[in-house]
This record gives C-alpha cells, structure tokens and sequence, in this order.
C-alpha cells in the first residue's frame, strides 16, 4: 500500500524560500500522478501543483494561478520523492500542505483532490515577519 510522508515545512519569512519533499513507500510513483495541495484555517484544501507522465519519457507539470511562477515541483524517481520548491513566498501561502498520490490523469483534473486516494499526513508552512 502506498504511504507518503511530506518533510520540509516551517517558519519563513515574507519573500522567503523552502522545498517541501513527498517520500513515497510501499509502490512506486513512476505511473502516478502526484498533486500537492494546501489548506489554510477556515479555506477549503487548494490544489496548487501536480505533476504526472506524459509517456514512459515525459511528465508534465501544471499549477494553479495562486502559485504559478514561484512553486516548481519536480520528481526523483530513483528516490521515489516529489519536490515543492516555493520561492517568494507570502503570508497568504500560509498553510498545511499536502502530497497525495493517484492514477494518471490529465491537466486541470490533477488539482482536484477527490481524485486521489493516498495522502500524506501534511507539513506546516507559516510565512511570518
């Protein structure tokens, strides 16, 4: 059974940087598409990133508007890892986030969350002077 577990999370301050890591076990995220999402108290959980394989040598990438042009996320699949690079950051970023894995799907289905079954118990990420 796949399991994942995020790490990375913490206290930054605005305009800050961190790089959040989604270690899976259990089975292999070569086939899967891997979302990562964030919940705010009081907000409904935002998909913000996915990324997935186009074939047996490509992956794509996708994300929402909140985030586009600063968060990258990128795959390992020797380390069977997900990264979230998250570069000026603010306090409106101010979250719990999420990894979550699920079957290949297509863009813009990969933010939303029902269409995966396996999540991470989250990291918090607090943006504060």
């Amino acid at each position: 059974q796949l399991q994942l577990v995020e790490s990375g999370g913490g206290l930054v301050q605005p305009g800050g940087f961190l790089r959040l890591s989604c270690v899976a076990s259990g089975s292999t995220l070569d086939y899967n598409v891997i979302g990562w999402f964030r919940q705010a108290p009081g907000k409904e959980r935002e998909g913000i990133s996915c990324i997935g394989s186009n074939n047996r040598f490509t992956y794509y990438a996708y994300y929402a508007d909140s985030v586009k042009g600063r968060f990258t996320t990128s795959k390992d699949n020797a380390k069977n890892t997900v990264y979230l690079q998250m570069n000026s950051l603010q306090p409106e970023d101010t979250a719990v986030y999420y990894c979550a894995a699920g079957p290949p799907t297509v863009q813009p289905m990969c933010l939303i969350p029902r269409h995966y079954g396996a999540w991470g118990q989250g990291t918090q990420v607090t943006v504060s002077s």
